[in-house]
């Protein structure tokens, strides 16, 4: 969890606040077909679905007060996988900063599957 501090009070943003918004954020992506997660079972990575999307993304938090964000992703086949990586990043980045106001210091994409 981060605090930010102002002057009437201060906010505590809790690490599913951060999942829920990076894992929105990516799925809006184009060429992204959703969040990943793999099957403790077989192996496999499934598709998740949209009210369990944000188990596919992984938040880690920094003494300075920043985020390092890991998204587990599955993207449309034939999709340039580079730019689908650098618009991800670049939204993620974007959202979590524009809707908690924390620096997001890292965003980890990995494409786990195609469809």
């Amino acid at each position: 969890m981060i605090r930010h501090n102002y002057e009437n009070g201060s906010v505590l943003v809790s690490t599913g606040v951060y999942t829920e918004i990076a894992g929105v954020a990516a799925s809006n992506c184009f060429g992204v077909k959703g969040m990943a997660a793999r099957s403790v079972s077989d192996g496999v990575y499934h598709l998740l679905r949209k009210e369990s999307m944000s188990k596919g993304v992984k938040v880690e938090f920094h003494e300075d007060d920043t985020i390092s964000i890991d998204l587990h992703i599955i993207v449309d086949a034939g999709v340039n996988l580079t730019a689908v990586g650098t618009s991800i990043i670049s939204e993620v980045r974007y959202v979590v900063n524009n809707c908690t106001g924390t620096q997001v210091k890292a965003v980890n994409v990995y494409i786990d599957s195609m469809m």
